[in-house]
């Protein structure tokens, strides 16, 4: 583990735990997370986790950013205590895999050389670590896709996908939480809804929590009010 610490704006501290993609460093941002949560409370506006970092907003008017600073140099060591791999929930999400909602399924499947009801079989029998959650509310990035179907990302992407688009670029698989821009690899779509800002907790998983993907009929997509590609 390679720690680093820096303060990027008025009220943002940048800690990374290392300088490569890697699930190991997962289950330690996530204990992070929690241990600086815990200690400095309401000074704690906002933490973001990422693959290898963590970016955290501090309320300046209860804590300062070099307050936060020296307290992570100085736990040195200790940040290697992390909590047990797979103490996180699971997360099952029902999805549709279908050239109707899933226009790269095919394309997916000739990049692989097997079929499409293949490339459904090893999308679906992994289990996903939650990595980080950006790009939009509720966008969770899931490691790792087996590497037979690790497609790259569309050269141009879309203009503009249906909300719960399964999608894979490499070795990462994601679901769109809205409607939005995208150049990922579409082969199936979730009709659970992913971000509420009404409900607490606003999203079903957290960094570290792990997903499942659970096939699902079309009748069943149906009468849960999946969405259906229009182009």
């Amino acid at each position: 583990m390679t720690l680093k610490v820096e303060q990027v704006s008025e009220t943002t501290v940048m800690i990374r735990l290392g300088n490569k993609i890697d699930l190991a460093l997962v289950p330690q941002l996530s204990a992070l997370c929690e241990r600086i949560q815990q200690h400095f409370g309401r000074g704690v506006v906002e933490l973001i986790p990422a693959y290898t970092s963590v970016l955290v907003e501090v309320n300046v008017r209860l804590l300062s950013p070099e307050t936060l600073k020296t307290w992570v140099m100085n736990q040195g060591d200790s940040l290697r205590v992390t909590r047990d791999a797979g103490s996180g929930k699971q997360v099952t999400l029902p999805v549709y895999y279908h050239p109707s909602v899933g226009p790269d399924l095919a394309a997916v499947a000739e990049f692989a050389g097997v079929s499409e009801q293949e490339v459904i079989a090893r999308h679906s029998q992994r289990t996903y670590t939650v990595c980080a959650i950006g790009f939009a509310p509720g966008f969770a990035f899931l490691a790792s896709v087996d590497e037979t179907i690790a497609m790259p990302r569309h050269t141009t992407p879309r203009h503009q996908i249906p909300a719960g688009s399964v999608g894979i670029a490499q070795q990462q698989t994601a679901v769109y939480p809205a409607a939005s821009p995208a150049g990922w690899q579409i082969i199936g779509n979730c009709p659970k809804v992913l971000f509420n800002p009404r409900q607490s907790p606003m999203m079903p998983f957290d960094v570290g929590d792990t997903v499942r993907f659970e096939p699902m009929s079309e009748s069943d997509y149906r009468a849960a009010g999946g969405q259906w590609w229009q182009d």
